[in-house]
């Protein structure tokens, strides 16, 4: 893992409303250490560990509210980091540093459940923005159930509870990683309402950013594995072609 970062000017660091924990999983040392140091000034606690084990083991010892996680890894990789943390913490965000390019390995990032990528080099100004972009997406999730604590039920097919993040589809319980409920809670909210890609983009990431809608796709294609009776033909979220993507407001029979 030698890629470097770019340089960059770290300026524009707003101080966060409260000290944010965040681990770093990243076997270049020089790298880890420098991304730590900037991210101390913008107020975080930071934990930096350098293989595939000793990241799993330190996300289930202590709550972290982002991980940084590089895809090369000792041990196991940070696709298989991903999948195990999704399995134990699925709420965690998780932003994969990746020296591929390839729109490939970007889209099987995604799949496995990261919430974001960033591919290297990149500068300290661009990470620290994904950064604050998901803290402060975090933070307006964390306040909504004040403003809409409602329970979303749509007919006997879909209820979601934003309040205790609980979904149950055709009367089954249903785990979904944090984007993945952010995405259903929006489009249950607004059935019938159709979004672009880049409606979703800010509405759910909380930014804009140039060929993030594979992060759209891919989320919508992990949240249909999850909801849909058949992920092929969904009848809950639907493709608007040349659009974008709606709730359906004609409900399939729940049984």
């Amino acid at each position: 893992m030698g890629n470097r970062m770019k340089n960059g000017d770290a300026g524009g660091i707003g101080d966060l409303e409260m000290t944010k924990s965040i681990l770093i999983v990243e076997d270049h040392r020089d790298l880890a250490t420098v991304v730590k140091r900037h991210l101390v000034e913008l107020g975080c606690d930071v934990v930096i560990v350098s293989d595939g084990p000793s990241a799993v083991q330190a996300a289930e010892t202590r709550s972290f509210d982002l991980i940084l996680l590089d895809l090369m890894l000792p041990g196991f990789n940070g696709l298989e980091v991903c999948r195990r943390l999704r399995e134990r913490i699925p709420y965690v965000p998780i932003l994969m540093l990746t020296a591929k390019s390839s729109e490939l390995d970007k889209v099987i990032g995604l799949e496995t459940g990261a919430d974001d990528y960033l591919t290297k080099p990149f500068s300290i100004k661009e990470l620290l923005a994904r950064v604050k972009a998901i803290f402060r997406r975090m933070e307006a999730l964390a306040a909504a159930p004040e403003q809409d604590p409602a329970i979303v039920q749509l007919g006997d097919v879909l209820k979601v509870d934003p309040i205790t993040r609980k979904v149950t589809v055709y009367g089954h319980d249903v785990e979904l990683t944090s984007k993945e409920f952010d995405l259903l809670i929006h489009f249950a909210r607004n059935p019938g309402r159709v979004y672009s890609r880049t409606q979703l983009l800010d509405a759910v990431w909380g930014h804009r950013h140039a060929g993030y809608e594979h992060a759209v796709n891919c989320h919508i294609n992990r949240l249909r594995a999850k909801i849909e009776r058949d992920q092929h033909h969904p009848e809950l979220i639907q493709t608007v072609w040349g659009v974008g993507y709606k709730m359906t407001e004609s409900l399939p029979n729940g049984n």
